[in-house]
């Protein structure tokens, strides 16, 4: 995509405008030669001197306007006109406009309206060194044109050269909001592996300084030497109202998204903004002069105060080093030949990686007093390889810790498996890795705490599933598709989940969607599209057909339990539970009986009620019937899945007859497939819907 160069039309602007001046200065000299002093003062001097001086103040005292990149209306929710809020939105906007000439921080929030969901809320970001004028001008254009580009919309975002305008029927205040996420770039640079590692540094570097800076501008800029003759100017900047932890957790999703070897770059979000160029194009002068590159002092998560800088620099540390090496490896490796990684290659070498990283790691005393010696009280629940705690630091902050049962040997490897994997990854919609405690028999995974719960506590309890109504299953159903999205396409690592169920959904407190537990993720090279393996992992009735029976991995493989979520969450019924009630039908052939007989609503929730979209039911049940194909390749991708959520015009095709599992016959065929893998002492997986891996590494 166009991002701005030196030779853009700004700096046309300029030349054009010194011409111009530099052809006024001429006449003013010609016609000195052709009068006297004394004539040119009397006659002609106040003439020329006030038509220079109005020049003078009409190319330099006026900025030129401000230049458009982009807008965003993810919201297909529209207020009808002349609607209560269409004028709440026209206060919020001139609101936000005269909050701009008074700004001195270049930010502002404001709400417009009492009663939802008809209040407006709003607000603005201009770029860090930018003084008042410039900036009210680039929000009054703002005000102007998103109600041009966005008409009749509820949620609206746009963003210029210089600033940011965004609002939404419903409170952005203090929200990290990632997406929608918008990437532009320059140029591809000459050398790319040192101008990364120079990149990479002096990012990570800004990030930490403007995630920490407190209730002011959260904003840093860095310049660096990539050669002898060249330089690097980078900005990094947050909405104010973010906390450090939030502020970090944007900027290093924006940072991971940036694009590679490219002269210049930027990733535009609602919550913060990432630029670098090789020519300045910030006001150096107006920011705090960055401090000299230098190693961030890391202690660790161990009872330190400042804990918000802590995750950010820790998780920087090792998401710069993959980076870098993946760069590298990518570029002196041009052979045909694609090979499957493991998360963890071997037992030796992942060892080394996980202790390597120390600011990641925590120490037991201080998990024991976050847990209060994992009491039965702080228990959130237990899995197939152990049991989940609460627990609080010292500094106040919440965690749950993973605590791998000691007697499971299959623990370890997936425990390796999480560690190397999450701490690479960062995504609203993935759960967030703190850290991690290796101790004798102890092997504890530390994340950030998700108050909710997970998606099944909800969906499958009949006093629990009248709090899902239809606008948060749909939320949740998107939010699960952004983060596989991001698994399959956008990380810096092809990732496939492969135990893709309600139970390892996690929900926080505004019930958005999480995805966890990468014990069993499997990460495919770069070029890579499948794989085959003999050793199954999974949860019955979310395996797809290709996997079960002949060990085939592919993104599509994801798709399938994707699928099978989706008509889940739509039914508030669990799939296993047909193989009882049902002779043998599945989920999948119960909403395809209804699809095909053009009753489909009767496959909806009753606990849901009458408040739900006729158009979103429809769209959600088509992919989920799409995703439960029996072939791959009939199966949309989560790319195509994710636009058609966006409201993009995806034409979807008709789902067939989707994938019959009964489950005498599955049995049959894994006892088969059992009987032929030598290696194997028990079930590749329990029937009772625990998650069990095998024994040996994959």
């Amino acid at each position: 995509m166009y991002l701005d160069s030196p030779n853009s039309s700004h700096h046309k602007n300029i030349l054009e405008r010194d011409h111009m001046l530099f052809f006024l200065l001429c006449r003013v000299h010609a016609a000195s030669s052709v009068y006297s002093s004394s004539e040119l003062i009397m006659n002609s001097g106040f003439t020329i001197s006030l038509s220079f001086s109005f020049f003078f103040f009409k190319i330099f005292g006026t900025e030129a306007a401000p230049k458009y990149i982009i807008h965003d209306c993810p919201n297909t929710t529209l207020f009808s006109p002349h609607s209560t809020y269409q004028s709440n939105l026209h206060t919020l906007l001139s609101s936000l406009s005269s909050a701009a000439t008074n700004s001195t921080d270049g930010f502002a929030n404001a709400t417009a309206g009492q009663n939802p969901p008809d209040q407006a809320y709003g607000l603005f970001l201009c770029r860090g060194d930018l003084d008042i004028a410039t900036c009210s001008d680039c929000v009054a254009s703002g005000k102007q044109e998103i109600l041009q580009r966005c008409p009749n919309q509820r949620v609206s975002m746009i963003w210029y050269d210089k600033c940011m305008l965004w609002y939404s029927n419903q409170s952005i205040f203090s929200v990290m909001e990632e997406s929608p996420s918008h990437v532009l770039n320059d140029a591809n640079i000459d050398d790319p592996i040192q101008f990364t590692q120079v990149l990479l540094q002096t990012l990570y570097n800004i990030a930490a300084r403007a995630s920490a800076g407190g209730s002011g501008k959260k904003v840093a800029v860095a310049e660096a030497n990539t050669t002898s003759l060249q330089k690097l100017y980078a900005l990094a900047q947050c909405t104010p109202d973010l906390t450090a932890s939030d502020c970090g957790t944007c900027l290093q999703f924006g940072i991971a998204n940036l694009p590679q070897g490219k002269q210049g770059g930027r990733v535009l979000s609602p919550s913060c903004n990432v630029r670098y160029q090789l020519y300045p194009f910030y006001n150096t002068s107006a920011l705090p002069a960055p401090a000299p590159p230098r190693p961030p002092l890391v202690t660790g998560p161990k009872g330190k105060s400042n804990k918000s800088t802590v995750i950010v620099v820790a998780v920087a540390v090792p998401v710069s080093i993959g980076v870098v090496v993946l760069f590298l490896a990518c570029c002196s490796n041009r052979s045909k030949v694609t090979k499957t990684y493991d998360a963890i290659q071997g037992d030796q070498s992942s060892v080394n990686e996980i202790t390597n990283a120390k600011s990641l790691q925590y120490d037991l005393a201080t998990i024991h007093a976050a847990t209060d010696n994992f009491s039965r009280q702080n228990k959130l629940g237990e899995g197939g390889f152990g049991e989940v705690f609460q627990g609080r630091l010292l500094n106040g902050q919440e965690i749950a810790v993973k605590r791998l049962s000691k007697s499971s040997g299959q623990g370890v490897g997936e425990f390796k498996n999480e560690v190397v994997l999450l701490s690479k990854l960062q995504h609203r919609n993935l759960v967030r890795l703190l850290g991690f405690c290796l101790d004798g028999q102890e092997k504890l995974l530390v994340y950030e705490f998700v108050p909710n719960k997970s998606l099944d506590y909800f969906l499958f309890e009949p006093d629990k599933r009248r709090k899902l109504d239809w606008s948060k299953r749909y939320n949740i159903i998107s939010g699960i598709a952004r983060g596989m999205l991001y698994l399959h396409e956008d990380s810096r690592l092809r990732i496939i989940h492969r135990d893709l169920k309600p139970s390892n959904i996690l929900l926080d407190g505004d019930m958005n969607p999480k995805i966890s537990d990468f014990g069993m993720a499997r990460i495919f090279g770069v070029d890579q599209t499948q794989a085959n393996t003999k050793k199954i992992v999974g949860t019955f009735g979310y395996l797809s057909p290709e996997y079960a029976m002949r060990g085939q991995i592919s993104a599509k493989s994801d798709v399938y339990s994707f699928g099978v979520l989706i008509l889940e969450i739509i039914s508030g019924k669990k799939n296993s539970s047909f193989f009882q009630s049902d002779g043998g039908e599945n989920l999948a052939s119960y909403a395809w009986k209804h699809w095909r007989a053009g009753t489909p609503l009767e496959v909806l929730d009753p606990f849901i009620g009458d408040s739900y979209s006729i158009d979103e039911v429809l769209r959600c049940l088509h992919i989920g019937l799409l995703g439960v194909q029996n072939e791959p390749t009939y199966r949309p991708t989560m790319a195509s899945i994710v636009l058609t959520f966006n409201g993009h015009s995806v034409e979807l095709p008709q789902p067939r007859q989707p994938a019959f599992f009964l489950q005498r016959s599955m049995e049959r065929q894994l006892k088969e497939l059992k009987s032929n893998e030598s290696t194997s002492s028990s079930m590749p997986w329990s029937i009772n819907e625990m998650s069990v891996t095998e024994v040996h590494p994959r």
